[in-house]
C-alpha cells in the first residue's frame, strides 16, 4: 500500500492478496487458473472476429453458416459460450485448418 496524502493506493496483487488469498492457497490457484481460462476465450474469440472479418462476413453471415442467430455469434466473439463443439463448426464454416499433433497418438485433425 502507498499513501499520498490522505488516499491510499493498493496493487492488483495486494487486493488478490486480501480478497482472494495469497499465491499457492487453493482459492487463490482456483482463481488464477478461471483468470488464465477467460482469456484465453477472449483471445479465441477474437480470432474468430479476425478471420471472419478477413473473409468480409458479417456476423449474421456467419452464425448462417453454422447454424446460430447473429447475437450468438457476437458471444462466440466475446469468448462466451465457447465449447470445442462451436469452435470447430466456426473453424470449419471459416476454412481455418484445425489439426494438432497429440503425444502418443501422432497428428490429429478435426476435418
Amino acid at each position: 500500500m502507498e499513501k499520498i496524502g490522505e488516499m491510499e493506493f493498493y496493487t492488483l496483487d495486494e487486493i488478490k492478496d486480501k480478497h482472494v488469498g495469497k499465491p499457492g492457497t487453493p482459492l487463490r490457484e482456483a482463481y488464477e487458473r478461471e483468470m488464465a481460462e477467460e482469456l484465453q476465450a477472449l483471445r479465441m474469440g477474437e480470432a474468430i472476429r479476425n478471420a471472419r472479418l478477413r473473409q468480409n462476413l458479417t456476423q449474421e453471415q456467419l452464425g448462417e453458416r453454422i447454424g446460430v442467430k447473429r447475437a450468438q455469434v457476437s458471444r462466440i466473439e466475446n469468448g462466451r459460450n465457447l465449447t470445442f463443439a462451436t469452435i470447430a463448426r466456426v473453424f470449419k464454416a471459416l476454412g481455418i485448418s484445425a489439426s494438432f499433433d497429440l503425444a502418443g497418438i501422432g497428428k490429429v485433425a478435426l476435418w
